[in-house]
């Protein structure tokens, strides 16, 4: 089959770059000959920069249009009622989800990825060097390796949403080809998981981990294809796919397991060594955790947590390995931006995430719920539901989120908001939170300012909106956004996924375990673990398998909240059927107008998990159209 007989359709929709990124402008014409495109610089670069354009975009995807899935976990709550503007992810936190349902078209994999996988697998049959334009053989061989990490990345996101899919890297199907021809069953799990391992570590092998050009930003990396390669790995040695039960007899249509029958603990250690492997390439590169200092010289963990996700690289963000150069939507923020300020008023958090977070003291202040979902409060941890604050919180920190002079809360707020970590203050608004843009606070009471009787759905449906990703200086009734960048994998994830992965190894070692924990905690300005004796600076922490894994996933719940990790984690560890579902909980907003009857726990939804949800559904359109696939697991 030879190249000139492709004609091709390339795929509009090309990403919308920072000025920085001048390769990831670049623009293809829609109907070319593929020599037309080979053979000139700037078409090539459109057709390779059409093959990035599926990489997600994690400050907006997961919102109306596309494929993250922070809405399905238990951190960021939408309003029920926007549904009706096609917010399509929204009914399936109810449990109305079926194989006919259709999903947002940035979130069908099935459907959209394979289109990049071809474009990708032509692009490395056809493309070549153009001396007299700038295109070197060695460039030649950095855009094969951006593609193998792409086609990798690509298979990854599709084994990690369906769990079992056809497998067939790197065929091209030609113009002529026999239907029948393409109708593949699923591969095994295992077998999609090593070849992507392979694939990703050869790729790393011929990327540099960075570059130094500026419009190379945004281009795949070795650190990219060994972030990819961790995040898999560590999910691949989890109770969900490591020996799980519930899918003995789970077959594809040749009669071969989807998935494995016996638990391995192997594959703990290799999912350590993969992330040991990326931590110690990311530090011989220069990345570390963003850091921030206040006027004394001290750590200052309001600026470092808030400014992680609002800093670029290039303005001194050395904790960002893999993100997306798009250019971030304002949508987010203009979501979680209060009526008052003509925001839409309605993206906020669950009342679990706000419970986990910790206390100024590092310690929890709930350890659990009753049946009738009452909070089971640690009183060693100081914290409080039943007054309000008798002064005002003043801390060391140059937050600009803050009112002037470090004050945190002030005097009246309600306790169950006041000495808490600063990692809440970032993440959470409140009712009573301090609102820069209008020098106010936030006034969630039902019929106030925030929480209007005329507008339901653009209002916080339990009491909170996410202020996590948001910049204190963006300005809704002035349409003024700040930039941020997307992140889809930064240095900190690195760290929790190795202090997990150790810990459930044969090699587990509970000092290093505590090591990289205590990183993150160190950074978010709060007490240590230590095995050993507690004191002022540290909290004690058995070094038991058990114990510390509470403690690690106590820490990703509150380090990673609404970066679109925790569902996976949920799932991985097979903990969305017990979390997911029944009543959440929230303040009182639907109907609380004073203090005495907004501060009472009461549930605003009630969420719905099966079995089934573990895997995306096949669309039944799909099936249809090939007889040889099979529905994914409890589907049917």
């Amino acid at each position: 089959m030879k190249s000139i007989k492709y004609i091709i359709i390339i795929f509009m929709g090309i990403l919308s770059i920072p000025a920085c990124s001048e390769f990831l402008d670049k623009e293809p014409d829609t109907e070319l000959i593929l020599p037309m495109v080979f053979e000139d610089r700037m078409r090539m670069e459109g057709w390779l920069a059409n093959i990035y354009s599926a990489i997600p975009r994690p400050t907006w995807d997961y919102l109306k249009d596309g494929a993250g899935w922070d809405v399905l976990g238990d951190e960021l709550s939408p309003s029920y009622l926007w549904y009706v503007y096609g917010w399509d992810f929204i009914p399936r936190i109810v449990g109305e989800w079926s194989p006919i349902s259709n999903l947002p078209s940035k979130a069908d994999y099935w459907d959209q990825l394979p289109e990049r996988l071809r474009t990708a697998y032509i692009f490395m049959e056809n493309v070549k060097a153009i001396p007299d334009q700038g295109i070197t053989e060695q460039e030649v061989e950095l855009m094969k390796a951006e593609c193998r990490f792409l086609v990798a990345y690509y298979h990854y996101l599709l084994v990690n949403t369906y769990g079992a899919i056809p497998f067939q890297p790197y065929v091209i199907t030609p113009t002529n080809y026999n239907l029948d021809d393409l109708k593949y069953t699923q591969a095994p799990y295992d077998e999609v998981i090593a070849w992507i391992d392979n694939e990703l570590t050869e790729a790393a092998k011929i990327l540099p981990p960075k570059y130094d050009a500026a419009n190379k930003y945004g281009r795949a990396t070795s650190i990219m294809c060994l972030a990819v390669r961790a995040r898999m790995l560590l999910f691949a040695a989890s109770d969900l796919v490591n020996g799980n039960a519930d899918y003995n007899g789970y077959v594809n249509k040749e009669g071969t397991p989807i998935f494995n029958n016996t638990k391995s603990t192997e594959k703990w250690t290799l999912a350590a060594t993969a992330c040991k492997d990326l931590i110690d390439v990311a530090h011989a590169a220069g990345h570390g955790l963003y850091i921030e200092t206040n006027e004394s010289g001290d750590l200052d963990p309001f600026m470092s947590y808030q400014n992680l996700f609002l800093k670029e690289a290039n303005q001194g963000n050395i904790e960002i390995l893999f993100a997306n150069p798009q250019k971030a939507n304002s949508e987010y923020e203009a979501h979680s931006a209060p009526r008052s300020v003509d925001g839409n008023g309605g993206l906020g958090v669950t009342q679990r995430l706000v419970d986990a977070f910790f206390m100024e003291n590092g310690l929890p202040p709930i350890l659990g719920y009753n049946a009738d979902g009452s909070p089971q409060i640690n009183a060693a941890s100081g914290y409080s539901e039943t007054s309000f604050s008798s002064g005002n919180d003043v801390r060391p920190t140059n937050w600009n989120g803050c009112k002037p002079g470090g004050i945190i809360t002030e005097t009246g707020t309600y306790d169950m908001y006041c000495n808490r970590e600063p990692r809440f203050y970032i993440s959470v608004f409140y009712n009573d939170a301090y609102y820069p843009i209008n020098n106010s606070k936030m006034d969630f009471f039902y019929g106030h300012k925030d929480n209007p009787t005329n507008s339901r759905h653009d209002t916080p449906q339990n009491g909170y909106l996410v202020r996590k990703k948001t910049n204190p200086r963006s300005n809704r009734q002035q349409d003024y956004f700040v930039y941020r960048p997307d992140i889809l994998y930064r240095l900190g994830e690195a760290y929790l996924n190795y202090a997990e992965a150790l810990n459930e190894s044969p090699e587990r070692d509970p000092d290093v375990v505590l090591e990289y924990l205590n990183k993150i905690r160190e950074r978010a300005g709060i007490r240590l673990y230590t095995t050993g004796a507690e004191d002022a600076d540290h909290i004690h922490v058995d070094a038991d398998q058990d114990a510390l894994r509470r403690v690690i996933r106590a820490e990703r719940y509150v380090e990673l909240c609404c970066e679109g990790t925790r569902y996976d984690d949920l799932r991985r560890w097979k903990k969305a059927e017990e979390l997911l579902n029944g009543p959440f909980y929230g303040m009182n907003a639907a109907s609380g107008t004073e203090a005495a009857t907004f501060y009472i726990r009461v549930p605003y939804l009630t969420r719905v998990y099966r079995k089934q949800f573990y895997w995306f559904p096949i669309h039944q359109d799909y099936l249809d159209k090939n007889e040889n696939l099979v529905q994914t697991p409890y589907w049917n």
